[in-house]
């Protein structure tokens, strides 16, 4: 495998970002609520959408638990635990 085909590997395996995920959920609404997409399509980009909406919601909720481990800190230092997050999928 040449080394443009192991980075588009690469990039596939990786999870988009938020901004990313919700782009690409939004796009494929508009694509659903188009009326113009066989039924078969349809149930594709739906199951695609559901992938995209957690992906946000993980992405949203890891954000949260950051804010609170923030807003716990007792000496009023802002420091940025690293906190583990787990690949979801």
């Amino acid at each position: 495998m040449d080394a443009k085909k192991q980075t588009s590997a690469r990039a596939q395996k990786t999870p988009p970002s938020f901004e990313q995920a919700l782009e690409q959920l939004e796009a494929t609404i508009e694509s659903m609520e188009s009326g113009d997409t066989p039924l078969a399509e349809l149930l594709v980009k739906f199951e695609e959408g559901g992938k995209l909406l957690k992906i946000c919601e993980a992405r949203l909720k890891d954000a949260e638990m950051k804010i609170e481990l923030l807003k716990k800190q007792k000496d009023g230092d802002a420091e940025l635990a690293a906190f583990p997050v787990a690949d979801r999928e």
